[in-house]
């Protein structure tokens, strides 16, 4: 099994990662994090996938056979190297070639510093400088304006670039301690976690967020299981979303099957511009449908999230 990153530059958000969760699917992988931003470019898609190590040519294929996507690239995750993404607009500084040389001010200073160094000679030499520099008067360097051409955008200011620039936090393992203490009275609290939820998530530092929420999902999902579905063993997967992981699923938020695909309405733990509290509901089903299937082995990833602007948010389920 290899992880590999893919960029990928859209003229379009709308849908975009549902369809290339698609793809991603075809050809055997699974989403691990995927992430959004606005450029002036357009849309700057970076997802982090995780398949059979034969299948990246397969992946490159459908990827280059997909019409929403500009261009994109694909390389190895390597561990704790953060790679800008490849179509993310630059500082101004960084795109425009350095000015030439001024010449006129280059001859101006070298001729000041002869003068300087006359003035230390006896005044037989000096006296024929001094009266070639009272000959010829002084001349001023010509200053060129230079005006924007009618039409042509101007650039935007580095700070307003520097704040669309692609920054990924690098992940660490769940804070297990802040986890334990906001499931420390799980089975009065349930289902209403939302305010222990909440708490865990600003408790957190960021890189250890994501995996905290999974790693809170799955035991709740583990607790749920031992105490509603204990017998409910050896379904298939669309069985085990549709009589355990939904029904489950809807005591804490609304919540619509598609088949394999779990639509979230309204999730309380992602907004707009704010963190993205899918990994609890991740962590949730696995915890609750792991136990369930047959074989024992699931993956679970977000197709898209209310945290990157989508209307809802959905997770692919895959067995």
């Amino acid at each position: 099994m290899i992880e590999l990153e893919i960029q990928a530059l859209s003229a379009s958000r709308e849908g975009l990662l549902i369809e290339m969760s698609r793809f991603i699917l075809t050809a055997g992988f699974t989403v691990r994090r995927q992430r959004l931003v606005q450029d002036a470019h357009g849309i700057l898609l970076t997802v982090v996938v995780r398949g059979p190590s034969r299948g990246r040519r397969a992946l490159e294929k459908l990827l280059d056979a997909c019409d929403r996507l500009v261009s994109f690239k694909i390389a190895p995750v390597v561990d704790g190297e953060l790679k800008p993404h490849f179509a993310a607009s630059l500082p101004r500084a960084m795109r425009e070639p350095a000015a030439p040389p001024d010449c006129t001010a280059t001859e101006s200073i070298s001729a000041a510093a002869s003068d300087e160094r006359n003035m230390d000679q006896p005044t037989a030499i000096a006296a024929p400088v001094a009266a070639n520099v009272a000959q010829s008067p002084p001349t001023q360097p010509e200053i060129e304006f230079i005006q924007p051409i009618a039409g042509h955008p101007v650039a935007a200011p580095l700070s307003a670039i520097a704040g669309e620039a692609f920054i990924e936090v690098v992940r660490v393992g769940p804070d297990e301690a802040a986890v334990a203490k906001a499931l420390n009275s799980l089975e009065y609290d349930y289902p209403c976690l939302l305010p222990q939820l909440l708490a865990l998530q600003a408790a957190v530092p960021e890189a250890a967020r994501e995996s905290s929420l999974e790693l809170a999902g799955r035991r709740t999902g583990g607790w749920v299981f031992a105490r509603e579905y204990a017998l409910d063993g050896g379904l298939d997967l669309l069985d085990a979303i549709s009589r355990i992981g939904a029904p489950a699923l809807r005591a804490l938020v609304e919540v619509d099957q598609r088949n394999a695909l779990v639509h979230i309405l309204n999730s309380p733990l992602c907004v707009v511009d704010g963190p993205s509290g899918c990994s609890f509901f991740r962590g949730f089903l696995e915890g609750l449908l792991g136990p369930a299937i047959a074989p024992r082995s699931l993956s679970i990833f977000p197709v898209c999230c209310c945290s990157y602007g989508a209307q809802e948010c959905v997770l692919a389920i895959s067995d």
